[in-house]
């Protein structure tokens, strides 16, 4: 069941919401989430929600026998040791082990056969709160209960991790920002009324903008691969990369204005990446819920910027970011294209050559390109049909028939939306808050946000316009 979805927007929501606010305690709240949750999950894999209540249940357990020691001994560390080698061991088995079966193959130089094992949805985000969890415990200071975070209840952590707004494809939420929720929360009329609106936000997202313009990545792509030429490749390229940022950074608006309307606060998952000017500020705008959950869990461990080699450091955070999106070759260098950015871009930081800056459009510029060509590997994600379209887009590689010109790919509606896409990135509220300091005050009295709640209604309606005469709706995170 996606949110795009109308049994999602039209049955499973509606009557989750009525019940919601039916329940007067928080306690049952909380069960009806749970029970609503395992449902959504299983509406599209029964059998991996048995998967699931099982890491809920090892991390569970983990999480008090890790809480009941209470010095800081060896045997704590060897309960974190196992707990990490569990979550682990689960995204090993059923995301990589086809993978490690391929460079095992190329190792030996024959080809072995195994067993081609279905990924669950979602398995990546809910094993990171799983590992969120019982790491949060480990860190617990034993002699001082005010640092306690353990969950003795053990509905409300399968809610945790569990919880639909945000099991199929994030934001990774935490489980010390989530736990003050669990145990009460607040409602109001405008939470609500703001959380509708975030979600058609959202969906129009979705809907109106990524849906559209992968339509146009894959007759490009796709279809007609082998008979483009370097213009409609960099269309595609370009095309590809405004889809996925809409697609998941619509998904995640969607979860958090899901969220608001239940009472909890996720954080925000994308703040305009595509107004960096480096690759550095890139990767603080772009997926921050795990680009942070990467520093907390594995930059600052292995050292972070203070301890050890920080270049080390840096290369296996990305070469796990790599890792985390996909059992590939392909997304291995897609993480280690981007390390490499970051890690020239801090040593010209340190080094006296960083004092001389270029101009602001041309770092902008550089970042894009990086960010556009990592994204042509992301969507390809086979090295040899990403070097035969990188041919393409810089003229290497010519078709020995062009299909169609570029103009029938870029018609009227792929230009309109991509317009409207474009213009999306920036973030002109920010902007005009400065010569307007009064705006975010005007934007909140009551005939604007009349206003804005007309016009999300009216999104509301052209979207399920475009869902009931569509059936391209794919969501791109759900792969991972």
């Amino acid at each position: 069941m996606v949110f795009s979805s109308l049994i999602f927007l039209t049955v499973f929501l509606p009557v989750t919401i009525i019940l919601y606010y039916v329940i007067p305690s928080i306690r049952w709240k909380n069960c009806l989430l749970l029970v609503c949750s395992l449902f959504f999950y299983a509406w599209g894999e029964p059998k991996y929600v048995f998967l699931m209540a099982a890491s809920i249940i090892v991390n569970y357990s983990f999480g008090l026998l890790i809480h009941r020691i209470r010095i800081r001994c060896l045997r704590r560390k060897l309960l974190l040791i196992a707990a990490v080698l569990f979550n682990l061991g689960l995204l090993v088995y059923f995301k990589y082990f086809g993978f490690l079966g391929q460079i095992v193959s190329t190792v030996l130089s024959r080809p072995l056969t195994f067993k081609e094992i279905a990924l669950p949805i979602g398995i990546s985000f809910f094993t990171f709160q799983g590992l969120s969890y019982v790491i949060d415990v480990y860190r617990e200071d034993p002699s001082d209960a005010s640092t306690y975070v353990v969950q003795r209840n053990f509905l409300d952590l399968a809610l945790y991790i569990s919880m639909f707004p945000q099991l199929i494809a994030g934001p990774i939420v935490r489980y010390h920002d989530i736990q003050p929720y669990l145990r009460g929360r607040k409602h109001s009329a405008a939470q609500f009324a703001r959380g509708v609106e975030l979600f058609v936000w959202g969906l129009s997202k979705k809907v109106l903008l990524a849906n559209l313009l992968g339509q146009t990545v894959d007759r490009i792509m796709v279809e007609n691969v082998h008979m483009i030429n370097a213009p409609i490749a960099w269309l595609g390229s370009v095309c590809y990369s405004l889809q996925l940022f809409f697609d998941f950074s619509g998904y995640s608006q969607m979860a958090i204005g899901l969220g608001k309307m239940f009472g909890f606060e996720f954080q925000e998952n994308f703040n305009y990446p595509y107004i960096s000017t480096s690759i550095t500020e890139f990767w603080r705008r772009w997926h921050i819920s795990l680009s942070q959950w990467f520093r907390d869990y594995l930059y600052i461990p292995l050292g972070g910027s203070r301890k050890g080699n920080v270049y080390f450091n840096l290369f296996v955070v990305f070469l796990a970011t790599g890792l985390w999106h996909g059992a590939a070759f392909g997304f291995l260098i897609w993480g280690l294209w981007h390390g490499l950015f970051v890690l020239v871009e801090r040593f010209l930081k340190k080094h006296p050559l960083g004092r001389f800056r270029l101009p602001k459009p041309i770092m902008w510029l550089y970042t894009m390109l990086v960010a556009v060509l990592g994204w042509t590997l992301f969507r390809l994600v086979s090295l040899r049909d990403t070097w035969n379209y990188l041919g393409i887009l810089f003229g290497r590689n010519k078709p020995a028939f062009l299909r169609y010109g570029l103009s029938w790919y870029l018609d009227t509606r792929t230009t309109v939306v991509l317009i409207g896409a474009v213009l999306l990135c920036v973030p002109w509220l920010q902007l005009l808050k400065k010569p307007f300091p009064k705006l975010d005050s005007a934007l909140d009295s009551v005939p604007l946000t009349i206003c804005r709640r007309i016009f999300a209604v009216a999104l509301l309606a052209v979207c399920f316009l475009f869902i009931s005469n569509s059936t391209y709706n794919p969501f791109i995170y759900f792969r991972f």
